[in-house]
């Protein structure tokens, strides 16, 4: 209902083809991202001036690894729409473009401080990559010490977020914590989204 009500200013007919792009790009987008992108980059050839419509095509792009064009479509996304945008996917595109530093002036904006506690998280995760790029495995540890690394909740959220930190802890020669995060990790990817096991019997077999 949400993207027909931003459709509304264009002609019936056009909305509703507009619309089945957008569905088809949603629902592709994890399966098949170059074909998601496309039907994305449809819909912006007929709304290109529809937030909505930048929105998805920056996040199939950002799916499809085209960094470049994700990024700039977001920032348009976001100059139409207002609030913070997605500025975690921003900042990842930023260290796909090679510019880590960008992703951590990203971290800094007005934007970053406005996420709520799920989008904060996200950015914390990209940010803590960031750091990782740049050789500060210390400063990447720090990055992600927060509350959230307390909860026991499993879901693929915090299993990102516990693998993460465990890739960090490894990077500062923490290898005993970074075993207990990956298990935790592990643990918590009821959905198999990581490969967390494969990482703790590795270390484990190091260790032996």
């Amino acid at each position: 209902m949400s993207v027909r009500r931003d459709l509304h200013t264009l002609d019936r007919a056009n909305a509703e083809l507009v619309a089945r792009h957008l569905v088809m790009a949603g629902r592709l987008v994890d399966e098949d991202p170059v074909e998601a992108l496309l039907h994305a980059r449809a819909a912006r050839e007929r709304a290109g001036r529809i937030a909505v419509v930048r929105e998805a095509v920056g996040i199939s792009a950002y799916h499809a690894g085209e960094w470049a064009e994700a990024l700039s479509e977001l920032r348009a996304a976001r100059r139409m729409g207002g609030g913070p945008g997605m500025v975690a996917v921003m900042a990842d595109c930023e260290r796909g473009l090679g510019r880590p530093e960008k992703a951590l002036e990203l971290g800094r904006s007005d934007e970053a401080r406005s996420l709520d506690e799920d989008q904060a998280r996200e950015l914390r995760i990209v940010l803590a990559g960031a750091r990782l790029d740049l050789g500060q495995p210390d400063a990447a540890v720090v990055t992600l010490q927060t509350d959230d690394l307390k909860t026991s909740r499993p879901g693929p959220d915090h299993a990102r977020l516990f693998y993460v930190y465990a890739e960090a802890l490894l990077a500062a020669d923490r290898r005993r914590d970074a075993l207990e995060w990956f298990f935790k990790a592990a643990s918590a990817d009821t959905e198999g989204m990581t490969d967390a096991e494969d990482r703790v019997a590795e270390l484990a077999d190091q260790d032996d």
